[in-house]
């Protein structure tokens, strides 16, 4: 569920925010569109990106 909200907002954000810092997991920060890559890509670090947005109630 999680990752649909995800992939909706993103498809739903202009263009210039897409580059925007989002989260930071681990002391690195993630753009929307370095997130979408590891959260389409079901990866380990899209699944922690995704759990901190939804902690952050960004999702």
């Amino acid at each position: 569920m999680t990752k649909e909200k995800f992939l909706k907002t993103y498809a739903n954000l202009p263009e210039p925010e897409r580059h925007q810092v989002i989260v930071i997991v681990d002391g690195k920060t993630y753009s929307w569109d370095r997130a979408y890559s590891e959260v389409t890509n079901d990866t380990k670090l899209g699944k922690e990106i995704l759990k901190k947005l939804k902690e952050m109630q960004i999702l």
